[in-house]
């Protein structure tokens, strides 16, 4: 074998080698894998890190996602109810739109009747009562007869006083008063010489009572209006045998319609005079009061205060008459304190050349009688 032979494979291997060590990169391959770890390292990192921010609480149990679900299936439940709200609310906006066309329409009514008079607001300086409340001043008239121009009927309403009771004081027509302005007289005689105003004045002055509002109710009004709130009468209980304008009652529980129960209050023609008359009256008030509540004269409350506020000359505001006008029906089913003016043994009986018989009080134990009963 030639020396060249033998070598020849010395050149072969060292190729071998030398292309070995080319394809091997010892930095190379380190930069490779440190690359590849930090990648795996971050990655790792931040799949941590969505996982946190996807959920940071503990793992939920499944008694509380049981719990979910059934809360889940309530919403239904929530929705239905502010369902039947909403109908209530339609429902009862509804109501008070029909009330107020009612109301209306018998105010209409009543205006356009030409069988009365046509009643005109007077001028009433209304105050404000001291304990908060808006007193209304109740008039009754008659035109006819000899007291024509005079009010047979003198009552002050308290429907929103401290007690938040409606409560009802009536003066005796011949109580004697100072008038202002005036010489002194019955008390019902203020109203023929200076109308609701002066009446206010006058009880202002000898009784401390201010008054907001006034209605005054013609007799002959007062039965219409009663017929049509109470198309079937009104129960009361006579309390005896009685006879006025021909009209026959007899004592005891029975149905009166306007006409007859204007005969029953008015009337005074025996031994208690005027004491029965005002009782009476405060009779057939609580009658028709008590009689509010039932709902079938509540379906015709709205039109019956319409015809009540077109048939009488008043200054009481509707929106005062929307506000108390619920608590007065409900309130007044349960009864209606009231009060007589003058008060047991604060009277004498006198008599004078230009006002007749009357009735002399003690003025200040009146005064304190009627302060308390408004303010308890």
């Amino acid at each position: 074998m030639s020396r060249v032979d033998r070598y020849k494979h010395i050149h072969e291997n060292a190729d071998a080698a030398d292309k070995e060590k080319r394809g091997f990169n010892p930095r190379k391959e380190k930069n490779t894998n440190q690359r590849q770890s930090y990648y795996n390292e971050q990655q790792q990192m931040d799949d941590s890190q969505k996982s946190e921010h996807r959920y940071q609480g503990p793992v939920p149990d499944s008694n509380q996602s049981q719990n979910k679900k059934v809360k889940k299936a309530k919403k239904p439940k929530k929705k239905k109810r502010f369902k039947w709200l909403k109908r209530l609310f339609i429902l009862l906006l509804l109501l008070i739109v029909v009330a107020v066309g009612f109301f209306f329409k018998g105010k209409s009514y009543a205006e356009n009747d030409k069988s009365l008079p046509k009643e005109e607001v007077e001028t009433f300086n209304g105050v404000k009562s001291d304990n908060g409340a808006n007193n209304i001043l109740i008039l009754g008239s008659d035109t006819r007869g000899e007291d024509a121009g005079r009010a047979d009927t003198i009552m002050v309403l308290q429907l929103d006083g401290p007690s938040k009771k409606p409560k009802l004081i009536s003066f005796m027509r011949d109580t004697f008063v100072d008038i202002p302005g005036y010489d002194a007289n019955k008390i019902n005689a203020s109203y023929a010489l200076g109308g609701a105003d002066l009446v206010r004045q006058t009880l202002a002055e000898n009784f401390n009572i201010q008054c907001k509002y006034y209605a005054k109710v013609d007799f002959q009004s007062f039965e219409k209006i009663a017929d049509a709130m109470f198309p079937k009468g009104i129960k009361i209980d006579a309390e005896k045998d009685i006879n006025l304008d021909g009209v026959d009652i007899a004592q005891g529980k029975q149905t009166m319609d306007g006409h007859t129960l204007l005969q029953y209050a008015r009337f005074r023609m025996d031994e208690e005079g005027d004491f029965g008359r005002v009782r009476r009256q405060q009779q057939v008030m609580k009658a028709v009061m008590g009689q509010l509540k039932n709902p079938f004269t509540l379906l015709r409350t709205p039109e019956s205060l319409g015809r009540l506020v077109g048939y009488m000359s008043t200054d009481v505001p509707t929106s005062f008459m929307v506000k108390n006008g619920p608590s007065l029906v409900f309130k007044a089913g349960s009864g209606i304190d009231s009060l007589t003016v003058p008060v047991k043994d604060s009277w004498t009986n006198a008599s004078y050349d230009y006002a007749g018989s009357v009735l002399e009080i003690d003025t200040e134990t009146n005064k304190a009688a009627i302060q308390s009963f408004l303010d308890q």
